[in-house]
């Protein structure tokens, strides 16, 4: 599993797309096809997303990957 600390530097990085684009939280989670309760859980760091749901964040928020992973 992957740290809590690695959870909530991603959850921060995709917080601060999200408000770059000045989205609300449920319109990413619709987006991206989720509720809007488990993309706050994922930007508060205390879930860990599956890669598909990951990708359709970063496609909605117009992210690479690679900006959000802190590694």
């Amino acid at each position: 599993m992957i740290a809590n600390k690695t959870l909530e530097k991603v959850g921060k990085r995709l917080r601060e797309a999200r408000l770059r684009l000045n989205l609300t939280q449920l319109e990413v989670a619709e987006k991206a096809g989720v509720s809007v309760n488990y993309y706050s859980r994922i930007e508060r760091g205390e879930v860990n997303q599956s890669i598909e749901t990951f990708e359709a964040i970063t496609q909605v928020l117009r992210v690479k990957s690679s900006d959000i992973l802190p590694f």
